[in-house]
């Protein structure tokens, strides 16, 4: 199979908007040598969208319910773009009739319902995806090396940060992120995700934590139609609905190699439109990473000349694949829509070879289990093992 049709759920959607262009787009990057794809039907439950969409997409059929889509005996992956409450429900049964599937984070609602994607997956034979996109930009290939090669030594201390000021207003208006039944963990598996997935790819897994999740507004107004990233001007008529999870959480952590964590991220830092963080301090060395410089990483090492020792910038540039598929000179900007055709092209390579890469659904699994915790951790006010 060198062409993969693809059924994207959730296609009128920010992020099924950028699936679908991924897919579209990647083999103007990676060639299709690996395969390429080609996305046959898409699924919005907004009628209205129908028309955009054809047009977007020539040839793709538009329906509304997912079920029609797992159903279609010519789709080989489900791409699951759906609010987080559907995620379990969807991709089970996708795997259930032999699809591979792209499932966008979190990869279920608890770690329980994680474990048995995975089996299912494992059982099936079905290469899986979760879209934990941000570790897949060069950048992070390049610290996985350095570490991998023993230069900064021993791993001591991950910190790490997330934060958004989309809830920063306390007016801001309420949406479907801050449903506690839509999205049962809130900006835990929202955004938290992203920072626990840099942890499981970079250091390992989590042995145990303790998390302070908490609301800072606890009601906000109901604006029909509202968009992410929109301004929206308030009646003083409006409804107003509680926010039932939460809105940023601190966390401590250990890693069962014996390193240390320190985590925090929020949807309720003001000014923060996107900031993004890790420092990894190991026994010879240290690395650093702020998402304002995607291609650069700052790394020290006690192998320098005593008096020279400092910070020094590793620029990404051509001579790294993925990179250089995009840009001929180093420390280019690459953008988000960049990480997705990454993602895109990564998982049809997958399809086509056989070969699953990182993060499988047994990656979704670990990153769940530390969601988990964070919840239960707070709940009951202690340290929570995870297994």
């Amino acid at each position: 199979m060198l062409e993969v049709k693809v059924a994207v759920l959730g296609a009128s959607g920010w992020m099924g908007k950028v699936h679908t262009m991924a897919y579209q787009t990647f083999p103007h990057f990676f060639g299709g040598s690996g395969g390429t794809a080609q996305v046959t039907v898409l699924v919005s439950g907004n009628r209205a969208a129908a028309p955009e969409l054809a047009a977007l997409v020539p040839g793709a059929r538009i329906v509304q319910n997912w079920q029609e889509a797992v159903a279609d005996p010519d789709v080989d992956l489900i791409d699951i773009c759906l609010p987080d409450n559907m995620h379990y429900e969807v991709a089970k049964a996708a795997l259930l009739a032999g699809k591979h599937v792209f499932c966008e984070k979190p990869l279920a609602d608890t770690a329980e319902q994680a474990r048995e994607l995975a089996d299912i997956a494992r059982e099936k034979k079905c290469i899986t995806r979760v879209g934990h996109a941000f570790p897949r930009y060069p950048v992070h290939d390049r610290a996985k090396e350095i570490i991998e090669a023993g230069e900064i030594g021993e791993i001591k201390l991950f910190k790490g940060c997330q934060h958004v000021d989309m809830f920063g207003d306390p007016l801001a208006p309420y949406m479907w992120r801050a449903d506690g039944q839509l999205a049962r963990t809130g900006i835990v598996g929202d955004t938290g995700s992203h920072v626990f997935s840099f942890m499981e790819f970079l250091v390992g897994r989590v042995s145990k934590l303790i998390a302070d999740n908490y609301i800072v507004t606890p009601k906000r107004p109901v604006v029909n139609g509202a968009a992410f990233g929109e301004d929206i001007t308030l009646t003083g008529n409006e409804d107003w609905a509680d926010i039932t999870n939460p809105d940023g959480s601190n966390v401590m952590c250990c890693f069962a190699n014996g390193a240390r964590g320190l985590v925090d991220f929020s949807r309720v830092a003001t000014g923060r439109k996107f900031m993004q963080t890790y420092e990894i301090y190991g026994t010879k060395g240290s690395l650093s990473y702020t998402y304002d410089e995607v291609n650069r990483l700052q790394f020290y090492s006690n192998a320098d000349e005593s008096g020279r020792r400092g910070y020094r910038a590793i620029d990404i540039g051509p001579e790294d694949a993925t990179y250089g598929a995009f840009l001929p000179l180093p420390n280019f900007a690459l953008g988000y829509n960049e990480s997705k055709i990454i993602e895109a092209a990564e998982v049809i390579r997958s399809i086509v070879s056989g070969q699953p890469k990182w993060p499988t659904f047994e990656t979704g699994h670990h990153i769940c289990q530390i969601v988990d915790a964070c919840m239960e951790s707070s709940r009951l006010g202690r340290w929570v093992d995870i297994e």
